[in-house]
């Protein structure tokens, strides 16, 4: 491990891990997010978008944490505990992603870990105080990932993590995972209802990149996926625990790059914790604790 970019302000110095030809680039102080993960040179996850860390934007990184909940919520507020709380605007009206994007992390070599760590008091992005880990162990075929979350507020608070790793699009990729369920959203990219997977959103046998714009939550999903690059000669296998039960699947219109997000909650959790299907939010007493992990695997073609 080493540290590179010192002449950068802190916020931008990177982590650099090598594993034979794999390469990984954190940034601990810029949302805790990953810059690069690399083989011989070709990204698996996406490279980031031109100027990312120069424009301050953590979202424009190759993944991003999503701590202490996924995707978005509505109206900016949810109740707990009989009372009401509101969210910042992080993004276009929303309240999305959680909080551990905006804040800075900090990095500590163990091993063949390198964890990042973030204390969060409680405060204006989320309530109540949290503490939350990314364990990232690489070796050259695999990039392995475990987040963990604990309560740290003096009462039972909510709590739910995941992780946006976007990935490059080529014109010959497929995507391939099984689910049982998914939330169809409306205008507002919020879910209006839960229904089976229709034909058109079925992944269950691969299916070309892009026949159509998806931003939706997968419920019911079975922890595996398996992204396919015929053109370039590998594909990439992803296994989650069972914790991560819903997958986030972005695949925008025009991009070169998309996303599969291993979640525990599904979108707008907070506002559907009595509701079908499981919000996968977790209500934690002080001192509790959640932990998952999650694997990218590479295999040549």
């Amino acid at each position: 491990m080493s540290m590179l970019g010192m002449n950068m302000p802190k916020r931008h110095e990177v982590v650099k891990v090598v594993s034979g030809a794999a390469e990984l680039v954190l940034a601990p102080g810029f949302g805790g997010g990953v810059v690069s993960w690399t083989r011989d040179g070709e990204p698996m996850f996406r490279l980031p978008l031109p100027n990312a860390m120069q424009a301050d934007s953590p979202r424009d990184l190759a993944s991003y944490p999503l701590f202490p909940y996924s995707n978005r919520v509505a109206g900016r507020r949810f109740t707990h505990a009989g009372q009401s709380y509101d969210l910042p605007d992080l993004m276009n009206g929303w309240a999305i992603h959680g909080a551990g994007w905006r804040l800075p992390w900090t990095a500590q070599e163990d091993g063949d870990a390198v964890t990042l760590s973030l204390d969060y008091p409680g405060g204006e992005l989320w309530p109540f105080a949290f503490h939350a880990e990314q364990i990232f162990r690489l070796s050259e075929d695999a990039l392995e990932i475990t987040c963990v979350v604990e309560n740290r507020h003096d009462a039972p608070a909510p709590l739910a993590f995941g992780q946006h790793p976007f990935f490059p699009r080529s014109p010959e990729a497929t995507l391939q995972f099984a689910a049982t369920g998914l939330q169809r959203n409306g205008p507002d990219m919020l879910p209006i209802d839960h229904t089976l997977v229709p034909p058109e959103r079925d992944h269950s046998s691969p299916r070309p990149i892009g026949q159509h714009f998806i931003d939706n939550c997968f419920t019911g999903w079975t922890g595996t996926a398996r992204i396919t690059y015929p053109d370039r000669g590998y594909a990439l296998d992803v296994t989650a625990d069972p914790i991560f039960a819903n997958l986030i699947v972005y695949i925008p219109d025009g991009k070169d790059f998309f996303a599969i997000e291993p979640v525990t909650n599904i979108t707008d959790g907070l506002n559907r914790m009595d509701g079908t299907p499981p919000p996968g939010v977790f209500v934690l007493p002080p001192g509790g604790q959640r932990r998952g992990t999650m694997r990218f695997a590479i295999s040549a073609l």
